[in-house]
């Protein structure tokens, strides 16, 4: 069984992509990391530098996602943290697709969910090679990747269990954005539901997690 853990640092929260990287989880290993800097269509954000830190110099004249992408086709499952930004800033990827942040929420709950979170949350056994950090993409495959061997482990999950899991629509307690940011979905549905409704209507990039847990409230 071969899962391909992938993922993708950007120019911002709208996509263009800098960097592309994958590690294999191949019976259980951690195997055949591959990772690419990647020329965007768009000019680099100052908040993305500040995360990733890949500046416009470090991508000026590396190729297109187009041309470099064919490489990391081939794998029958890929598997990412928020698998929803990763497939939507992505060409064409041909196989399943596995979210560790929807199988960690329904194995781990009451806790944080992000991958540094996780890993330390649940004392992942990471191994990294010497000059990787935080948020290049490499680096967060093989976090993600050893979250993923915990999640198996526990769950005893087959793949196709995964897949069906990923694919479930998550209900989400608290908006993350806008002006009831941190507030509950529930109190603003009872208080303020006009404002629920404009944003389902409004707001076209909507997570569907987001378009679920605020239909599931409205219709309470």
């Amino acid at each position: 069984m071969t899962f391909r853990v992938i993922d993708t640092e950007t120019c911002g929260l709208d996509g263009g992509i800098v960097e592309i990287a994958t590690v294999d989880l191949i019976d259980g290993g951690i195997v055949n990391p591959m990772s690419d800097l990647i020329s965007p269509d768009r000019p680099i954000s100052i908040d993305a530098m500040a995360i990733h830190h890949i500046t416009e110099e470090m991508v000026d004249g590396k190729p297109r996602i187009a041309s470099a992408i064919g490489k990391y086709h081939g794998s029958p499952y890929y598997v990412a943290h928020n698998a929803a930004f990763d497939r939507g800033v992505l060409p064409e990827m041909h196989g399943e697709w596995i979210c560790t942040v929807k199988l960690a929420r329904a194995l781990y709950p009451n806790i944080r969910y992000s991958n540094q979170y996780l890993r330390y949350a649940l004392n992942l056994d990471v191994t990294l090679p010497e000059g990787l950090y935080p948020h290049r993409a490499l680096y967060d495959c093989y976090v993600t990747a050893a979250l993923l061997q915990r999640i198996i482990a526990d769950s005893g999950w087959t793949a196709e269990q995964m897949v069906e899991i990923s694919n479930r629509p998550v209900l989400l307690h608290t908006l993350k954005f806008g002006k009831y940011r941190g507030q509950k979905i529930e109190d603003i549905a009872e208080q303020d539901p006009d404002y629920l409704r404009w944003m389902l209507k409004s707001i076209k990039d909507l997570s569907g997690d987001m378009r679920f847990s605020i239909g599931h409230y409205l219709s309470k």
